[in-house]
């Protein structure tokens, strides 16, 4: 048995788009969708747009690059504390690209995030922007990937 820890997670997705005559055809059924974990709040999901989902609910793919953020947040935050880096705000306006292929499927070959990081005066600026790659290094969806993720964060020195 490995002396590596072990975390388990548990994801309940549920179909909601059964117009009456389920799958029947391509256009017959809705791509709306719940998600919930354990006790938390249920999150409203659909496809894309562009696949005939509804535009109103979360889809895979933001789903996806949330992730991807969220955990370099998290991580950034938890290098800064341990760096004296005193961050007082911190938002991301990531992107990624998505391609389909020829025969439907599809992958995504680009994500980047666009974090602005507000710090204290007293905070070392470099070692502000040098901690964006260390918590790349860090994040678990990121050493998940099959795909580099490119950083272009912002560092604002003083309040908000």
């Amino acid at each position: 048995m490995s002396n590596l820890k072990q975390h388990f997670y548990r994801a309940e997705i549920v179909w909601t788009g059964n117009k009456g005559i389920g799958t029947s055809s391509y256009r017959a059924y809705g791509r709306e969708y719940t998600f919930k974990s354990d006790q938390k709040l249920e999150i409203l999901c659909s496809s894309d747009p562009s696949f005939l989902g509804d535009a109103s609910r979360y889809n895979p793919e933001e789903l996806f690059l949330s992730s991807i953020a969220g955990c370099h947040m998290l991580w950034y935050l938890h290098l800064c504390a341990e760096s004296g880096i005193i961050v007082t705000a911190y938002n991301d306006h990531a992107t990624a690209r998505m391609i389909e292929l020829a025969d439907g499927s599809g992958k995504f070959e680009e994500v980047c995030l666009n974090p602005s990081v507000y710090i204290s005066e007293s905070s070392d600026k470099q070692l502000a922007i040098d901690l964006h790659e260390r918590a790349n290094r860090f994040c678990f969806i990121a050493n998940s990937l099959n795909f580099k993720i490119r950083h272009n964060p912002q560092i604002y020195m003083g309040p908000i």
